[in-house]
């Protein structure tokens, strides 16, 4: 079985940063692409930035040049470095990856829980 597991999300004010953490665990022989999406209130989960296994990033618009991803490929680990937070940040943020289970042997798409990030005004 197959885990992600976020953290680092909180409260912060305005223009403040924080920096998440996803850990991926379990029967896992591959990880593949891994990202981050967010979900606010009353509206859909949506994009926020991807890296591929050698190191390719892509960002949502509304992202670039203030959020920045990174991964540990030996800690199967990816972060999301968020400055210059605004209000319009609020959401929870959810990991994402694909990765070939070990058991099954199928490369599959993995969410974690999400972790709630607050930007106050």
């Amino acid at each position: 079985q197959v885990q992600l597991a976020e953290s680092g999300g909180g409260l912060v004010q305005f223009g403040g940063s924080l920096r998440l953490s996803c850990a991926a665990s379990g029967s896992i022989y591959s990880i593949y692409d891994m990202a981050w999406y967010r979900q606010a209130p009353g509206k859909q989960r949506e994009f926020v930035a991807t890296i591929a296994r050698g190191g390719e990033r892509n960002y949502a618009d509304f992202v670039k040049g203030r959020f920045t991803i990174s991964r540990e490929n030996a800690k199967r680990t990816v972060f999301l470095q968020m400055n210059s937070l605004k209000p319009e940040d609020t959401a929870v943020y959810y990991c994402h990856s694909i990765i070939t289970d070990n058991r099954a042997w199928a490369r599959l798409d993995y969410w974690g829980q999400g972790t709630q990030v607050t930007v106050s005004s």
